[in-house]
């Protein structure tokens, strides 16, 4: 009877592996579009002269190789014909050493790709400074988690919207805030980590952003599902920039060109 029980279930395995089919998934590849990168940083401090924009393409969906978009003509013009050329430094990265920075200043970019001409415009939105940090010991969903207070006062002439970033080792996290319900007011922006220990470095860097940039900060955390996959979250679809295509307006870009201001905060955890 065990070797007829055996026999049996070695037959229904056979036939079980004999049954699999391999499924090839066909998916709709569709003609690659450029990808910019071009955010232009000028760190409280220094001179703001070398800057970097990185131009990719898309690609199929079970792709992983990098895309870079080669042989570009790049540049950035003000509106009294200052212009500052980006060199393709490696592929797809092209930069400029004698960029010259001047806060609330417009500046248009204009990218010559594959015979297309795409451009865009954005002025450079400055920011406050980072003051203090301070450290409590209540954060996080259990209460019991380290979490940091950056510091800052926002100010009550105008509108502001902001870009944080914390950097824990080669983690980076990062905030969008706009100061509708505190303007004017000293606020602060908190971090918390469960992963967080006495000695730790944390940095913390505030960006100044145009309300446009931020509303499309706003869609692309919405489509990452910042709303935790409830019923009410953001359904996927295609998010677009500020990058016009003026030869092709149908083949628009993806990406996105601003200009910001930043200031950073470094903080030892005691």
């Amino acid at each position: 009877m065990k070797i007829a029980f055996r026999v049996f279930a070695f037959l229904l395995l056979m036939i079980s592996l004999s049954c699999e089919d391999v499924v090839q998934i066909d998916l709709q590849e569709s003609t690659p579009r450029l990808v910019v990168e071009a955010s232009i940083i000028w760190k409280k401090g220094t001179n703001g002269n070398y800057q970097i924009i990185k131009l990719t393409t898309t690609k199929p969906y079970f792709e992983t190789d990098y895309s870079p978009a080669t042989g570009a003509i790049v540049e950035i013009k003000t509106p009294s014909g200052e212009t500052f050329n980006f060199i393709e430094e490696y592929a797809g990265i092209y930069t400029n050493t004698n960029f010259v920075p001047n806060l609330n200043a417009e500046y248009q970019l204009t990218i010559l790709f594959n015979e297309e001409i795409y451009t865009a415009s954005e002025s450079m939105i400055p920011v406050v400074n980072l003051e203090e940090v301070e450290q409590t010991f209540n954060g996080g969903f259990s209460g019991d988690e380290i979490e940091l207070r950056a510091y800052f006062s926002d100010p009550a002439e105008i509108p502001n919207y902001y870009l944080f970033k914390f950097l824990l080792q080669e983690d980076i996290t990062l905030q969008i805030y706009e100061d509708e319900f505190t303007n004017g007011n000293r606020t602060f922006a908190y971090f918390s980590d469960e992963n967080l220990e006495v000695g730790d470095m944390v940095s913390f860097e505030i960006q100044g952003i145009s309300e446009r940039f931020y509303e499309y900060l706003y869609i692309l955390s919405s489509q990452a599902g910042e709303s935790n996959g409830g019923p009410f979250q953001t359904q996927p679809t295609i998010v677009r920039g500020n990058i016009i295509n003026e030869s092709n307006p149908d083949n628009f870009a993806f990406g996105y060109f601003r200009l910001s201001e930043t200031n950073n905060l470094d903080y030892r955890i005691q």
